[in-house]
């Protein structure tokens, strides 16, 4: 039921951000840069603390941040944002006239396009699941019980001791480049 959540909500789906890195630089190029990359990242996360068994703290985070570097000869200049409905005009035409003014850098540059991966292996390193908070209260319960399971480790009176907690994170990124 979790995972048909996150399906209806599109939370995993990133088109939304790689269209804006695509845009970020052909607009970046419009503006002037000889060359240009960008990189988009949704991040989200969700966790549980558990203290003497019971929770302490629920959180649930989500976010995404968008990076475009442009390069006028061997000059170069980065923005970022987390507003995914920005002008991506107004951020390529600010990261060129940053560029412009910026030191020249003998190494820039955009790698050589024969150098970058053109298939990209499934590594299986995305939990698509997303954990029930309830999943995750448990979770924390249980790790909090097998630290206290351990000889000499106990819940020691004064101040309070480190809750145990669970949690759930996916935070994989989406990059674009402009030819030179």
């Amino acid at each position: 039921m979790a995972q048909d959540v996150l399906t209806k909500n599109s939370l995993l789906d990133q088109s939304t951000l790689m269209d804006l890195a695509e845009r970020l630089t052909l607009a970046a190029q419009r503006a002037g840069a000889d060359a240009a990359d960008a990189v988009a990242v949704r991040s989200m996360s969700l966790s549980v603390e558990v203290r003497e068994g019971e929770v302490e703290s629920s959180e649930r985070s989500e976010g995404d941040d968008v990076g475009l570097r442009v390069l006028v000869g061997k000059r170069q200049a980065v923005v970022s944002t987390n507003d995914i409905k920005a002008d991506a005009r107004q951020l390529a035409e600010r990261a060129v006239a940053m560029a412009k003014v910026a030191p020249e850098d003998r190494f820039a540059g955009l790698a050589d396009r024969d150098l970058l991966a053109r298939e990209r292996p499934d590594l299986d390193l995305v939990d698509h699941d997303l954990p029930s908070v309830a999943a995750l209260e448990e979770r924390a319960k249980r790790a909090e019980a097998a630290g206290l399971a351990v000889k000499g480790v106990t819940n020691r009176k004064g101040p309070r001791p480190p809750p145990a907690s669970a949690a759930w994170c996916w935070s994989p990124a989406t990059a674009s480049s402009a030819p030179t």
